[in-house]
């Protein structure tokens, strides 16, 4: 009962210690289950003694100490790609109008809550990198608005051709139909088997990229084709730790996927990530935080 009292303790100290970290890092630190770290994170959190991130690192949100802030900069390759243009943009300009910016942007913008701090002005909303002090928001805001000298642009000097008086025209050329009815059938043949190809080869390269974006090594590849995708991963912030991947190319997964990874996951002795283009169900996200709560079942 005494070791437990002290584990918040131990948490508070690695985070002052490391700075923001995964539930993963923490529990292995400590010696103790993934799930009774989130129990001990909830609690901390409540209780308003740490802080849990909007950005997620594989899945999971970082903890952290307040003041520690500027430290999930580092994490910053986690955000999807338009996410990380839009911080960079945010960033460099410090204050950003929301109605000047591109639909991409703007969506991007309302999804970096740990950078982005979004206020109103004269009706208008704006958005400001998060360690920007209040007192200089007035000056950037004056600075942006004040009205620039316009550059005059003279029309440049049109030169008009005379056309010439007669326009020839090339005769037509007669082609046998007998030429060209077999290279067309071949050129659709090699279309169609290209196609194929990149298929399965397409579907590879968006996983690579997305490994690549958020500074995830790419282990070992275990098998793909179009549809699914095995591989051994490795994050940078645990470079000791293999993980397992399990890429869909599809907008939905059902918790029949969900229990084959698992399976497949045991056999290799990993822990698992599923990766896929849509979004979870209702359902399945409920499934999911269920087992998360979940701490012991025992018979009655």
């Amino acid at each position: 009962m005494l070791e437990s009292k002290r584990v918040p303790e131990k948490i508070i100290d690695i985070l002052n210690e490391k700075g923001p970290s995964l539930p993963i890092q923490l529990a292995t630190k400590i010696g103790i289950s993934s799930l009774f770290i989130s129990a001990y994170l909830s609690e901390l959190a409540g209780e308003k003694r740490i802080k849990v991130s909007h950005l997620r690192v594989g899945g999971s949100p970082l903890y952290f100490l307040e003041g520690q802030e500027e430290q999930l900069e580092k994490f910053h390759t986690f955000l999807h790609p338009r996410e990380i243009e839009a911080l960079i943009l945010l960033k460099k300009n410090k204050v950003l109008k929301d109605s000047e910016q591109e639909p991409a942007i703007r969506v991007a913008l309302r999804s970096i809550r740990d950078f982005a701090i979004g206020f109103k002005k004269n009706d208008e909303i704006y958005w400001k990198y998060f360690s920007v002090p209040e007192e200089e928001i007035e000056s950037l805001l004056e600075y942006r608005e004040t009205p620039k000298p316009r550059k005059i642009e003279y029309p440049k000097r049109i030169e008009v051709k005379r056309m010439p008086e007669r326009i020839e025209y090339p005769k037509a050329i007669e082609i046998k139909k007998t030429i060209i009815q077999k290279p067309v059938e071949v050129i659709k043949i090699k279309e169609k088997e290209v196609k194929k190809k990149q298929t399965s080869e397409t579907f590879l390269e968006e996983v690579k990229f997305y490994l690549k974006q958020r500074n995830i090594e790419l282990v070992n590849l275990e098998a793909y084709d179009k549809k699914e995708l095995i591989a051994k991963i490795r994050f940078n912030l645990t470079p000791e730790k293999i993980h397992l991947l399990f890429a869909y190319n599809k907008k939905k997964i059902n918790d029949k996927e969900l229990l084959k990874a698992y399976k497949k996951s045991i056999k290799y002795g990993l822990d698992y990530i599923i990766l896929f283009k849509g979004e979870l169900s209702k359902k399945l996200k409920d499934t999911i935080e269920a087992h998360k709560k979940l701490i012991s079942i025992d018979e009655l």
